[in-house]
């Protein structure tokens, strides 16, 4: 079993829990619920930058990244950086995340929030617009062709955007379809944990013109997203090496500043 077959199969007792604790009356009752949500996709389309910026306390392949820093500072911080968008990590058992963190994030800023999470059931979805987010992820390895397209409709009915996450050809093939806007590459495979940046590069002639081109993982220099940009990718999804630092606003800041400059 690698460590995504664990992850998911964790995620479906924990879905499960969640289910039984919190009805689905309860989340749609929430004071979120109904706000508009501003779109991600469209703010990459308008950006120079793009940049995604992640709040992960810690990682599987990573142990700890950071624990000390809270997520309203590190959101405020992102926000006044100028990144498109923020992804909050809520799986608490791989990556010490958890809902509250995406609910205190809604509560500071209001930039676009990805809820980053290993969807696999229409409820996380709910929960996802009841705690504030704007966005969701779709991960193609732990999914089928019926499962992404009944995912990502119902998120689509709830006016959540839709990111689609792939690592390979195959799993890109079989989820292109109208109901996403934006196709993720992540460049780590998360079977070995191995990232290379070529994994975005050979990928992107693959992915029509009508989606947001994302390069998730292992972007840690202004000169790799250059690079990318050249290939289509509008959007770039940065963790680590904004929260590997004391200081993740003041850095992407820093980092924001340079692309603009190149």
């Amino acid at each position: 079993m690698n460590i995504l077959d664990k992850i998911v199969a964790d995620k479906r007792k924990e879905v499960d829990l969640r289910k039984a604790l919190i009805p689905v009356k309860q989340l749609e009752n929430s004071v979120l619920f109904n706000r508009v949500s501003p779109s991600l996709a469209s703010a990459l389309r308008a950006s120079q930058t793009g940049i995604i910026a992640e709040h992960k306390r810690r990682s599987p392949s990573k142990s700890v990244i950071n624990q000390n820093e809270n997520v309203q500072d590190v959101a405020l911080g992102y926000a006044k950086a100028g990144v498109c968008g923020m992804s909050v990590l809520t799986d608490g058992k791989y990556f010490g995340g958890s809902l509250d963190d995406l609910l205190l994030a809604r509560a500071s800023v209001d930039i676009p929030l990805l809820r980053k999470e290993f969807v696999i059931d229409e409820y996380q979805i709910l929960e996802a617009k009841a705690y504030g987010a704007d966005v969701i992820l779709l991960i193609a390895a732990i999914l089928s062709k019926e499962e992404i397209r009944q995912l990502s409709e119902f998120a689509k009915s709830l006016n959540l955007d839709v990111l689609l996450e792939v690592h390979n050809l195959e799993e890109l093939q079989k989820s292109i379809m109208p109901s996403l806007d934006m196709l993720g590459v992540n460049n780590r495979n998360l079977k070995t944990f191995e990232v290379s940046l070529e994994t975005s590069k050979s990928l992107s002639a693959e992915i029509p013109e009508e989606f947001v081109k994302v390069s998730e993982s292992g972007i840690s220099n202004t000169s790799a997203i250059k690079e990318l940009k050249k290939y289509g990718y509008q959007g770039f999804l940065i963790g680590e090496n904004f929260m590997k630092t004391d200081n993740p606003g003041k850095n992407a800041k820093i980092f924001i500043e340079e692309l603009k400059s190149l």
